[in-house]
């Protein structure tokens, strides 16, 4: 088997694994949001049911250590109802899917961040920006995982977003001024991801790149063609 047999047959294996690897990815995204659909419709109504039941509890019991129990379990409720919620967001944002890409990043890495003590410096093209669906998933799975990846190995104070759109198509910066890392590291903690970014954009035709230093931080750019 000669050189360029050699070189056919690999750019055909990897055009055949990049087109499984999207198949997958978009089936992933399509099974996450029939999920999300599921737990918030059914386990939704059943916990509402619940609360509803407890509430007709409550109003006939007097005892006060029944009451103390029925309480307790509103409590429990409660916080069933708050999980569900997260677990939903996290497998497809409602804000995405109702008011756009804009208004649900700012929420996500607002709240994200908040919560892990980083302030947050974000610029947002306006949202009368309309981003087809699967540019704007992509995008906003991008920012998930680093914006995860950041808090969790980081040591970040500061995180800055942008995104930009123009007539050629959209620009995202995703940065922190945490210790960073050596990309040539094989312990790099961005690796079990990088992989997966990298092929969500350029299955869009667009390019990825991911910069750090250690010491220096790090910057994640993703820019997309318009569809």
């Amino acid at each position: 088997m000669g050189t360029g047999e050699i070189d056919r047959l690999v750019d055909a294996r990897t055009r055949e694994l990049s087109a499984l690897s999207s198949h997958l990815q978009n089936l992933a995204e399509k099974e996450k949001s029939e999920l999300a659909r599921t737990l918030h419709d059914e386990l939704g109504g059943l916990l509402t049911a619940a609360k509803m039941d407890l509430s007709w509890l409550q109003s006939r019991l007097e005892n006060p250590a029944h009451q103390e129990r029925l309480a307790q379990l509103g409590s429990v409720l409660d916080e069933a109802m708050s999980l569900k919620r997260r677990v939903v967001e996290e497998l497809r944002p409602s804000l995405l899917d109702h008011f756009g890409l804009a208004t649900a990043l700012r929420a996500y890495v607002e709240a994200a961040a908040g919560k892990a003590g980083i302030q947050t410096h974000i610029t947002l093209p306006d949202e009368s920006e309309t981003i087809p669906k699967g540019i704007a998933i992509t995008l906003f799975r991008i920012v998930q995982e680093g914006l995860s990846n950041i808090i969790r190995h980081a040591n970040a104070g500061q995180v800055t977003l942008e995104l930009g759109a123009d007539s050629n198509g959209y620009a995202l910066t995703l940065t922190d001024d945490g210790h960073g890392f050596d990309l040539n590291s094989t312990q790099g903690h961005w690796r079990h991801g990088i992989m997966g970014m990298q092929h969500r954009v350029r299955a869009l035709g667009g390019r990825f790149v991911l910069e750090s230093t250690p010491g220096h931080g790090t910057t994640l750019t993703a820019a997309l063609p318009r569809a």
